[in-house]
């Protein structure tokens, strides 16, 4: 029960009836709308502080991902990436807004998608710890030109390329919506993934965000 201003019990001081946590109520339904920013505060800060523990439990594969558009080739390694519908197929990846293969990205319509084998530290290395802004990347690597010009590593275990089929704004790294239209592998005896945890100790080219 509240009690308002007036003394009254179960009234707002507009005569309007009270929701059960002293709001007014909303509808036939008595849903009530409640100031209490405090306590939203209070449950950010929380909730923040819990995707802070959550994250690090995580140990997801890493991917290096291509593009060819406008005459220009860029390559980086990507952690967010993931399966997003059955049927259809579909894949997205995000790339950072800050990354030089962004920039080139942004206008393509077609992405490639580079699984790395446990061993192949090294590549992970060359497409995250140098930036396409002053270093060739694919000077340094097998490749050829795949699906629409879309660099393809040679070496690596699996792979495909994607139609871009959108773009969605998550904040400091934009998604990409992938549809696959050829790739190649996996390769026999390939062994596990690189793993976010392999990269432990890789200095990023770029700033993440």
């Amino acid at each position: 029960m509240s009690r308002t201003q007036s003394g009254t019990d179960d009234t707002t001081e507009s005569g309007m009836d009270s929701g059960p946590n002293g709001g007014a109520a909303d509808g036939p339904y008595g849903v009530t709308e409640n100031d209490d920013s405090g306590g939203r505060a209070r449950g950010d800060a929380a909730a923040a502080e819990a995707v802070r523990r959550f994250i690090p439990l995580l140990d997801y594969p890493l991917y290096v991902v291509t593009v060819a558009s406008a005459g220009e080739r860029a390559g980086c390694l990507v952690g967010f990436a993931s399966q997003c519908s059955i049927g259809p197929e579909r894949f997205m990846i995000w790339l950072s807004r800050a990354n030089h293969t962004f920039g080139v990205a942004r206008s393509a319509a077609l992405l490639g998608v580079h699984l790395l084998g446990r061993h192949q530290y090294a590549l992970a290395e060359l497409f995250g710890g140098r930036t396409g802004d002053r270093f060739d990347k694919f000077g340094h690597v097998r490749w050829y030109e795949g699906e629409g010009g879309t660099p393809v590593l040679t070496d690596a275990p699996a792979w495909f390329v994607g139609r871009v089929e959108g773009r969605t704004d998550g904040g400091d790294h934009v998604g990409f919506l992938l549809t696959p239209v050829t790739g190649g592998g996996p390769r026999a005896g390939r062994g596990d993934p690189l793993r976010l945890s392999d990269a432990a100790g890789l200095t990023a080219g770029h700033p993440a965000t």
